[in-house]
């Protein structure tokens, strides 16, 4: 054709305007080229590989009309399966210099031996970290988010964006934006909390992290494409179980479910958005026009890709039945806008003959292949889409890389609660016995790999107080098995855990003080993204025979101290009741274990805060602090309260915080109100606490909220030290959705209200004139 004279194609020339080169290589396409282009490979890569090396000829035979995106490089499986570390192995994975060396290969044949050398979209995961061999491995997503500290979250995603570009991977499947309103989901640990401004401004930050600030056109240098993960309602499904109906209305949505992403779409330049496994008012979501069109792309002007989650597109078909066969299922998620079918692409394989049949317009392939072209020459994949071993190995998992791991993982732990036990004096602690099913093992959470280092609690303390005498004991193991890629779960032996308890306790008899680490597994706590591969819970407390070890322990009548190392919120009573301490800890990440130690003896003062509300019982579900005033009467047998609220978390020292001081009593609709509060360190230690600012609404025609979180700022201070931390209240904080669905900032009163917890104010207040 005329088109294979052209020496040197628009679409290759970088310096031309993108809609011009994507216009131009549309028009070169044939609808095969265009159909690839928007189909996934995931367990196909055995079509490309000769053993576990890339073959060309191979690749041309099987993918003759090139290859649109490319899942999981790092992963040198050609099967389906999520990476694993506790107990897992390196084996499943490649190196850091193999996966440089198949995505070159795989890019070359690509750029080279394809009719129209369009290089192939590869993505990864990166949860908390970058999900590869040897990558640094940090706190989990809920941990992250207790740190309420936007700026580190953005050091420590620019971090995972420098791992992953520097292997030639352009575009990671994260952060998840769900808000979480149910601790029965196994997904909970992945997400950043409860709120909606804080889950919003720490997704800000993440995706500031990983792609740049602000708004542009091409990524820079060592920064990846970010993708909102689930649009939406993912975070309270029915009965807490992963996919199940999200029974919410349209202005549940926007008060509370929209606010993230439309903060992510509305202030960054994100490239993805995935939607969610879930239905909404009885429409899934990766069918739902009116989600992913006039809201996401229409209401907040979305001009990235829209990506299927794994399967999500084949699930219109065989989970929500509204499709009756890929076919119908391919129709269903082209015309609501999704543009990648990942990961395999199966439904989108239909699409020719269903344009030859005539029911489905090409127009609708074209839009979708349009943004992938645009995606790819937005990512610079055109110019250069290989990644750089020598440079791979040299920062991968690196000493840079290990001390942000170790920062991030002492602002995330929080102290629950402390009755004097902390922080251990290593002059006065004697003896130390660690107990526990986490106290001799790294807990990472899901979507992790195996970074190259990583250190235990008992390894921790060893090292941090090396004088000092500790002495380990299991106590019981939780389930059978540590690998979260094994689909039934079994929990470990009720008679050999009775034993390991008679053991532990013998332990501690000899012991002066018991630290004790208890918690989840990968497996007690993950995605569950099958019937067959479940991972939600019906109900919160410890597994297995956890609270008979905490019993058995409390009972001597020494000095406990318990580290939480969990995914879900710990909703344990009977350990707080028992305990002398509480620190919770979550999946830590890599350096957990030096930080949890330094924390345990005094080297450094908890100042993270709890992102969700955490019940005492399973029957208090959901339970969120910002609540209507209509909500929770009351029971007749227990109490309404959380066993701990959102925004809780104790110090070492003591902390005061003033009045909020406002600078007006009034204003209009269009004006905004600065709030100061002076904090000081009324203790005897350095230390960081988190100013939390909240607002009321009332006198309003919609019911609102009794608190809604605005702003927040982490600082530290010295003994005696104070300081004025000012926030702006914008008339976008202060604007609801009326009864006409409108967002509006109408006349009425505004409580103001200012501590460090939402059950920890002092007020103040202005109106809405």
């Amino acid at each position: 054709m005329a088109f294979a004279q052209d020496r040197a194609p628009l679409y290759k020339n970088a310096k031309a305007p993108i809609p011009a080169r994507v216009a131009d290589l549309l028009a070169r396409m044939t609808l095969a080229e265009k159909i690839a282009q928007i189909r996934g490979v995931w367990a196909g890569k055995d079509g490309m590989l000769s053993g576990l090396f890339f073959d060309p000829a191979k690749a041309s035979v099987n993918f003759p009309d090139g290859i649109g995106a490319l899942g999981r490089p790092s992963d040198k499986r050609g099967t389906p399966g999520v990476g694993q570390a506790s107990g897992g192995s390196r084996d499943r994975w490649r190196t850091p210099r193999q996966t440089v060396e198949f995505i070159n290969a795989l890019q070359k044949w690509a750029l080279e031996d394809t009719r129209l050398g369009i290089p192939v979209l590869l993505h990864e995961e990166s949860l908390h970290g970058y999900m590869a061999t040897d990558a640094t491995s940090f706190p989990q997503a809920i941990a992250m988010a207790g740190t309420f500290d936007p700026e580190l979250m953005r050091r420590v995603h620019s971090k995972i964006a420098d791992e992953m570009r520097a292997r030639g991977v352009f575009y990671t499947l994260s952060p998840v934006v769900d808000i979480v309103r149910d601790p029965r989901w196994g997904r909970i640990e992945e997400t950043f909390g409860e709120d909606p401004y804080l889950v919003g401004e720490m997704s800000v930050a993440t995706v500031e992290g990983l792609q740049g600030p602000g708004k542009f056109e091409k990524l820079a240098p060592n920064k990846i494409f970010a993708t909102l993960k689930h649009m939406t309602g993912h975070g309270q499904p029915d009965s807490g179980t992963n996919a199940g109906p999200a029974g919410v209305s349209e202005r549940d949505l926007r008060e509370n479910f929209f606010p993230p992403f439309r903060a992510v779409v509305e202030r960054t330049s994100i490239g993805a958005v995935m939607p969610s496994y879930n239905e909404i008012d009885g429409i899934p979501s990766h069918s739902n026009i009116w989600l992913l069109g006039k809201i996401l792309r229409g209401e907040w002007g979305f001009d990235g890709i829209i990506s299927s989650d794994y399967n999500g597109v084949d699930q219109l078909k065989e989970l929500h039945h509204v499709a009756a066969d890929d076919a119908e299922a391919a129709r269903m998620a082209l015309a609501a806008g999704v543009d990648s079918e990942l990961p395999e692409g199966q439904a989108f394989l239909t699409l020719a003959d269903q344009v030859a049949a005539g029911t489905v317009d090409v127009a609708l392939i074209d839009r979708a292949c349009a943004r992938m072209l645009t995606f790819k020459m937005r990512a610079g994949l055109f110019e250069n889409p290989c990644g750089d071993a020598d440079r791979t190995e040299a920062i991968t998992g690196d000493q840079a890389g290990r001390t942000l791991a170790l920062e991030a993982a002492r602002k995330s732990l929080c102290l629950l609660t402390n009755n004097g036990a902390l922080p251990l004096d290593p002059a006065r602690m004697g003896k130390v016995a660690v107990i526990g099913p986490n106290h001799a093992i790294v807990r990472f959470g899901g979507y992790s790999s195996v970074p190259k280092q990583a250190v235990t609690l008992i390894e921790g303390l060893r090292q941090v107080a090396p004088q000092s005498e500790f002495v380990g004991a299991q106590g019981v193991f939780i389930t059978v098995s540590d690998d979260r890629s094994v689909d039934p779960i079994e929990l470990f032996s009720r008679d050999r855990n009775l034993q390991l308890i008679d053991q532990a306790v013998s332990v501690a008899k000899t012991a002066d003080t018991i630290v004790l680490a208890i918690g989840d597994t990968e497996q007690t706590s993950r995605e569950g993204f099958a019937v067959t591969h479940l991972g939600d819970r019906d109900d919160l407390d410890i597994v297995g025979e956890q609270n008979e070890l905490v019993d058995a322990l409390a009972a001597l009548g020494k000095p406990l101290v318990v580290c939480a190392i969990n995914g879900r919120p710990p909703s344990w009573p009977n350990v707080v009741a028992k305990a002398d301490a509480v620190l919770e800890c979550w999946y830590s990440g890599q350096e957990g274990g030096t930080a949890i130690a330094e924390a345990l003896l005094g080297k450094i003062n908890p100042g993270a805060k709890l992102p969700v509300s955490v019940v005492r019982d399973v029957g208090q579900v959901p339970l969120f602090y910002n609540r209507k005033p209509s909500s929770r009467r009351g029971y007749l047998f227990d109490d309404v309260a959380p066993l701990f609220p959102f925004g809780h978390g104790l110090s070492y020292t003591s902390f005061e915080i003033s009045e909020p001081r406002l600078s007006a009593t009034e204003v209009s609709a269009d004006q905004s109100v600065e709030v100061e509060a002076t904090v000081s360190n009324t203790g005897s230690r350095a230390g960081d606490e988190v100013v939390q600012l909240y607002i009321t609404r009332t006198d309003v025609p919609v019911t609102q909220p009794v608190l809604l979180l605005k702003g927040f700022e982490r600082v530290t201070l010295q003994p005696g030290e104070s300081r004025t931390v000012r926030f702006t209240l914008t008339p976008a904080h202060l604007a609801y959705w009326d009864r006409a669905m409108n967002e509006v900032n109408g006349p009425g009163p505004v409580a103001v209200h200012v501590g460090n917890s939402s059950a920890s104010l002092k007020s103040s207040g202005f109106v809405v004139a």
